[in-house]
């Protein structure tokens, strides 16, 4: 099983459960469609940052307030900074199958998502063999509502990387990203080589959680 089918099951929950003939094959048909229809976009800027204390980090004229961030990024000299989607595509064919068929519509959410993280994996691998030919190494992306960093930072983030103009990537007054399937993410750079520090799954101590990638990957 090819890791994106992975990360779809485990966005549809299925934790340790097996998953049937049927769900797999809807999983199939998903990929497919999507990566007919998906715009993959992406908008970044790399920026001189400082870490204050063990709860604030300055990015620019940002003061943002995490102590899961200032960890993450302690020993770091720049933050990259950016905002990547999937295009609008994407949300009409969520919203066609909405009113068509909800099975399959929560299906091409799930896919949606492990195809915009594969996305940022394949472009943050990129992204690392470039700054390390100039001396610098990355820390995992952490992106806004995250633990304690705040989703409202979404607003500063697309208005300093203008995302509106350069990938079509906006905000609604509640906080929420359109396209809906998009991201900002701030990932460190550092002169040292060091273990980063764990991410995702992996950092939280949400143990028992369905959508943990470690419960899935033990199948």
């Amino acid at each position: 099983m090819d890791t994106r089918t992975k990360e779809a099951i485990r966005y549809l929950g299925y934790g340790s459960k097996a998953v049937d003939d049927r769900t797999l094959k809807l999983i199939s048909e998903a990929f497919t469609e999507l990566d007919e229809l998906a715009d993959k976009r992406i908008v970044y800027r790399i920026f001189e940052f400082f870490v204050p204390d063990s709860e604030w980090i300055v990015v620019e004229h940002l003061n943002i307030h995490s102590k899961n961030l200032s960890k993450n990024m302690k020993g770091c000299e720049k933050a990259v900074l950016l905002g990547a989607t999937l295009g609008s595509g994407v949300d009409r064919l969520i919203r066609r199958y909405s009113c068509m068929d909800m099975a399959k519509a929560v299906v091409v959410q799930a896919c949606a998502a492990a195809v915009l993280e594969e996305y940022l994996d394949e472009w943050q691998e990129d992204l690392r063999m470039r700054m390390e030919r100039n001396g610098y190494y990355l820390r995992p992306r952490f992106s806004p509502g995250y633990g304690d960093f705040s989703i409202e930072h979404q607003e500063e983030f697309l208005r300093l990387l203008d995302s509106a103009k350069k990938i079509g990537l906006s905000m609604t007054g509640s906080s929420m990203l359109t396209p809906t399937k998009s991201v900002t993410a701030v990932i460190g750079l550092s002169r040292e080589n060091t273990v980063c520090h764990k991410a995702g799954c992996e950092m939280c101590g949400k143990s028992d959680c369905s959508y943990r990638r470690d419960t899935v990957e033990k199948r």
